[in-house]
């Protein structure tokens, strides 16, 4: 049996001077090449198990973690973040936060990843074209990355990933910024990206997405894990019907399954109210 990608044991993290953690007793297992959907309310802890799994907590935002997180074998504590992003890619769900404002090209942007560790550069330029291709922004190329709309900017930070090769994707809102147009196309990205066997970890709040494309679901509230399972499963249960919600389509369909509502007796008043007048 192949080594799991992502491993969460009796997790607990609070920010620095936050009053409570974000994220309390979590524990799960995710192997490789699963693809797994994580959503939830607000200040559920979604990102948090994000940053988490990449490392920037505790390493950057400081804080207290206790239990203990592994990513492809390697507990957090033991890697830098600059170590771990050859293998593993976070996504943020504000583009604008993920360049790096070092290079004045888009497909500079793409290369600076591979650059900072090493790669040969003939490798680096098969890397940014596959990349660039991939996401739809090669006739970007030489644009300045600032000059981009919020939706371009989410593609670039996207192919900037991706130009690294990772083995797991971190990817949180990943489509926050994209018209419906755009969003389909990151999703089929994404699919044959997972079909090729990367592990995906994807924050969503649109669940009729989730339910599309993710084979497992994990659902959060106030930090804490509600439910995991097969989308079926996770929606299934009411006590993630009432605190998360239901995919539209469900509601729809239950919707339509209700029985007709009873006729309704007319009073004689009512009935002359109906009477046409002669």
């Amino acid at each position: 049996m192949s080594e799991p990608a992502v491993v969460f044991e009796d997790v607990g993290y609070a920010y620095e001077e936050a009053p409570h953690e974000a994220v309390s007793d979590i524990n799960l297992r995710i192997e490789a090449g699963e693809w797994v959907g994580v959503t939830g309310p607000t200040n559920a802890g979604k990102s948090t198990l994000c940053l988490l799994a990449m490392g920037l907590a505790p390493h950057f935002f400081g804080g207290k973690l206790r239990g203990k997180v592994t990513v492809l074998g390697t507990e957090s504590r033991a890697i830098k973040v600059i170590e771990r992003s050859t293998d593993v890619g976070l996504l943020f769900q504000n583009p604008f936060t993920q360049i790096s404002g070092a290079r004045e090209r888009v497909h500079e942007e793409v290369a600076f990843g591979p650059e900072c560790h090493g790669v040969a550069p003939a490798e680096i330029e098969a890397r940014v074209g596959e990349a660039m291709d991939l996401v739809g922004i090669s006739a970007l190329a030489a644009r300045h990355p600032l000059d981009l709309s919020g939706g371009q900017l989410q593609r670039l930070a996207l192919a900037s990933l991706l130009a690294m090769r990772p083995k797991v994707l971190l990817l949180d809102e990943p489509t926050s910024q994209l018209d419906p147009a755009g969003t389909a196309a990151i999703f089929e990205v994404l699919s044959g990206l997972h079909q090729s066997g990367i592990t995906i970890v994807m924050v969503e709040h649109r669940l009729e997405t989730l339910c599309e494309l993710c084979p497992r679901i994990v659902a959060m509230v106030t930090g804490r894990i509600l439910a995991d399972g097969a989308p079926q499963e996770v929606f299934n249960r009411e006590v993630v019907q009432e605190r998360v919600g239901l995919p539209v389509y469900t509601r729809l369909a239950r919707s339509a399954a209700l029985p007709a509502p009873r006729p309704v007796r007319l009073s004689e008043s009512a009935k002359a109210f109906r009477t046409p007048i002669a």
